[in-house]
């Protein structure tokens, strides 16, 4: 399986609408980076040219005012993970790459199965299915309150002339939801996920994470 035998690190970074993962996530590849590591940054699930034509079809679906049903949006985001897994993620972790990803399973859990109400066990399936046996050394999920959240990425989306998709344009029940999901996750692995605050400053998360990852590589030497 595409976890075993691996001697590179994969931490994942998650969150909701607005929580600044993205920018988290850059920033702590440059400064791993910096710091010498062979660092690989990707995202899902734009990480591969399948994933990409696949959030490229999601997007013009939504702009059309269309939507496809909850089980196909698993499936869809669940073939992007599993190219995205056997010919991104796991290559460069054997490689002995310190992997950092926008986005993981976690976010299919919270999104389609605590958002949409996709069964929690279809999307389990879908998971392992998807993840060929890998699974994050650390996921840092970043919480924010939902109706911030969703202030910033709008701010984002008007600044960059961007069109929501169908989940960004969701209803605030919906985002509740995917946010208690995250928690949910959280409360149920401890020993992986690690939640950060994100309602504060960008320098005071980015330090948070810094922290949680340099933690995490010192126990691994």
């Amino acid at each position: 399986m595409a976890g075993d035998g691996r001697r590179g690190t994969f931490i994942t970074f998650e969150g909701g609408e607005g929580s600044g993962k993205s920018t988290v996530a850059e920033r702590a590849a440059a400064r791993l980076r910096e710091q010498g590591h062979d660092v690989l940054l990707t995202r899902e699930p734009e990480g591969t040219e399948l994933g990409r034509h696949l959030w490229a079809f999601f997007r013009d679906l939504a702009a059309t005012g269309k939507t496809m049903t909850a089980e196909a949006e698993l499936f869809l985001f669940a073939a992007a993970r599993a190219e995205h897994v056997r010919t991104v993620v796991a290559p460069a972790l054997e490689a002995g790459r310190v992997v950092l990803c926008d986005r993981f399973a976690d976010s299919t859990t919270a999104y389609q199965g605590y958002g949409r109400g996709v069964d929690l066990s279809t999307v389990e399936a879908a998971n392992v299915a998807a993840c060929d046996g890998l699974s994050p050394d650390l996921t840092l999920v970043l919480d924010v309150p939902v109706e911030e959240g969703l202030r910033r990425a709008r701010a984002l989306e008007a600044n960059e002339a961007k069109r929501p998709d169908s989940i960004g344009s969701e209803t605030l029940a919906f985002h509740d939801r995917v946010r208690e999901g995250f928690l949910a996750i959280a409360r149920a692995h401890p020993e992986r996920v690690t939640v950060v605050d994100a309602s504060g400053s960008l320098d005071g998360v980015e330090a948070a994470v810094s922290g949680a990852i340099e933690r995490l590589l010192a126990d691994r030497k």
